[in-house]
């Protein structure tokens, strides 16, 4: 007996829709392998039509005063809360992730991020007002950048939707959206959500649009006239493509993109409580994380006792289905992102060892083993290049400085950790490591009011925070003459 798919459909203008020439695409449960729905696989038509809906509803929502965009976030956050329930099992089934974990971990932070930037709606900052020339009066006027493409990844397909239509709406933008292809059934749920809102409160549903597909698709609204801005968390590659296409009419871009974290642990730490706490903050989410704590770098006289630790960590860590008990993570995201990791371990130099996991566990679905891997090089592949999975590598390092050199060997630049006890070193080190974020003594924590961001391949533009708040406004200069 087959099983009916749900149909997923987009949400253009306030409608569901299918795609306009009626193609789709299956959506797998990576918990199982198999499919339970159907999305829209969205072409030329289904784009035209959103960012004409979010063109159209940009005028009105523009020129709202910043209390009233407040009233919407803050009544969306609420209503967040009021389903948290069917977020959970739509996330849960979108990405095979613990229930519990979604409840606690996912639920709370994105309902504070969206109070944060209902907040931020009313807090446009700018220089004084003022005479900065003898007979003129400058102001400065922050304004909203226009219709915004973004497109979400599927690691954390709500959180990350969060992160991009907040701060958006917020500054007075209106948006299209694109979930990951594999992951679009909680995005349709945040449609739902905020259509229901802007409709209550009696304002355009074309403010917020979505739109499922692929990679041409996302192609589609990158290179679409409307959209003044793109914006994309994903993989390096998908930036640069973004960046290229945005390029022809000189649309502003926002990228987050790959990480490759070191964890900096020096002799004088706590060698149980730094363990815990990194293969905490390595296995999360399958290590499917831009930060996740997966590169390991430890000082040689501490490194055979946090090996074995690290080990030992790794074998009592638990992976297994949604509502399992005491399962700190679920299965690799899709087909592709298992065999991604599996050739990492494969391919691993005869210098390398396996000291837990390296394999793929269970009989159905996409999971893999919490793994560590010592005696690595710097110029291993493993090393230079994001694994994106449960797999942590360690390196032995001699002393602060090439502690540093080896961290900073890498072409991602998003997100570090030191771990010691000497305050002057830990200075020392934040200052020297080239990341946008640097944690010391932990790893992972991330909060609304700080910028989350990195540099060199990791993209540019900052999500969360001011910060990111401003990345969605554009700056006006206007002066008058004191003497008309």
């Amino acid at each position: 007996m087959t099983t009916a798919l749900r149909r997923l459909r987009n949400y253009i203008d306030g409608e569901f829709r299918d795609a306009a020439d009626g193609r789709t695409t299956e959506v797998v449960n990576p918990a199982t392998g198999e499919p339970y729905a159907t999305a829209p696989l969205s072409g030329p038509a289904d784009v035209d039509a959103a960012m004409a809906a979010a063109e159209a509803a940009f005028p009105a929502w523009r020129d709202l005063i910043p209390a009233d965009r407040q009233k919407v976030l803050l009544k969306i956050a609420d209503r967040f809360e009021e389903r948290a329930e069917e977020l959970i099992a739509a996330e849960s089934e979108n990405c095979g992730k613990p229930i519990a974990l979604v409840r606690s971990e996912e639920i709370p932070p994105m309902v504070d991020q969206i109070r944060f930037f209902a907040g931020a709606a009313r807090m446009l900052e700018g220089r004084s007002a003022g005479e900065y020339m003898d007979g003129f009066t400058s102001i400065i006027r922050r304004e909203p950048v226009g219709v915004c493409a973004q497109v979400a990844p599927w690691n954390y397909p709500m959180m990350m939707a969060v992160w991009k239509f907040a701060p958006a709406l917020a500054a007075g933008n209106t948006v299209v959206i694109k979930p990951s292809d594999t992951t679009p059934a909680s995005t349709v749920l945040i449609a739902d959500i905020i259509g229901g809102v802007l409709d209550e409160l009696g304002h355009s549903r074309g403010v917020f649009n979505v739109i499922c597909g692929d990679r041409d698709t996302g192609r589609l609204m990158v290179e679409h006239k409307v959209p003044a801005m793109a914006s994309i968390t994903g993989s390096v590659r998908a930036g640069m493509q973004v960046a290229e296409s945005a390029s022809k009419d000189l649309k502003r871009v926002h990228l987050e993109l790959g990480g490759k974290a070191p964890v900096v642990v020096f002799e004088d730490t706590d060698i149980a409580k730094a363990v815990e706490d990194i293969a905490t903050a390595g296995y999360f989410n399958a290590g499917q994380d831009c930060t996740a704590a997966t590169r390991v770098l430890v000082q040689e006289s501490i490194h055979d006792e946090f090996v074995a630790a690290l080990a030992k960590a790794a074998s009592e860590t638990k992976t297994g289905a949604v509502d399992d008990e005491g399962v700190l993570y679920g299965p690799l995201n899709n087909a592709n992102q298992l065999a991604q990791v599996k050739g990492f371990i494969e391919r691993l130099p005869a210098h390398a060892k396996i000291e837990a996991g390296g394999e793929q566990i269970g009989e159905k679905g996409y999971f893999f083993a919490p793994t560590v891997v010592s005696g690595l090089k710097q110029d291993d592949e493993i090393v230079q290049h994001e694994v994106f999975g449960p797999v942590i590598t360690v390196q032995s390092f001699r002393d602060e400085a090439q502690a540093l050199e080896w961290a900073n060997g890498v072409e991602y630049a998003l997100a570090s950790s030191v771990w010691t006890k000497d305050h002057a070193r830990a200075m020392r080190m934040s200052k020297g490591l080239d990341f946008g974020c640097v944690w010391i003594n932990t790893h992972i924590p991330l909060v609304a009011e700080m910028p989350h961001g990195g540099f060199k391949k990791s993209g540019y533009g900052k999500d969360l925070s001011a910060y990111g708040f401003d990345d969605y406004t554009r700056i006006k200069h206007v002066m008058t003459s004191l003497d008309g």
